[in-house]
């Protein structure tokens, strides 16, 4: 049996990112998206497409910020790194998930 591709939840790619800066600290885009689809476990694929432009809001927003720096194969990436107002939104976004999740889970669980 394949393991079926899925699209990321509206919403959650902000949450994603913050929370991958949050765990492994500094990293530029290609390594967070890659790092997002390890941690779901081959379940999605993320185009950069979908992270860049991500990146740039999160960036506008002020939790996060981009250094240049060299990578790994000498090429100049943006560097992308967890700021504070970045990781007080990420506490409130987890926060929240719970919430909702905790809600969806009583609701189903439900009996008539």
């Amino acid at each position: 049996m394949s393991k079926q591709k899925s699209e990321i939840p509206h919403g959650t790619l902000a949450l994603f990112i913050l929370r991958t800066l949050d765990t492994m600290g500094p990293l530029h885009g290609y390594h967070i998206a890659r790092r997002i689809e390890q941690a779901a476990g081959g379940t999605m694929r993320l185009s950069q497409g979908a992270v860049y432009p991500a990146l740039i809001r999160l960036e506008q927003q002020g939790w996060i910020r981009a250094t240049w720096g060299i990578s790994e194969t000498g090429r100049t990436v943006k560097i992308y790194e967890l700021t504070r107002p970045g990781a007080k939104q990420l506490r409130e976004q987890i926060a929240g998930w719970e919430h909702s999740t905790a809600l969806v889970a009583r609701f189903l669980g439900a009996r008539p």
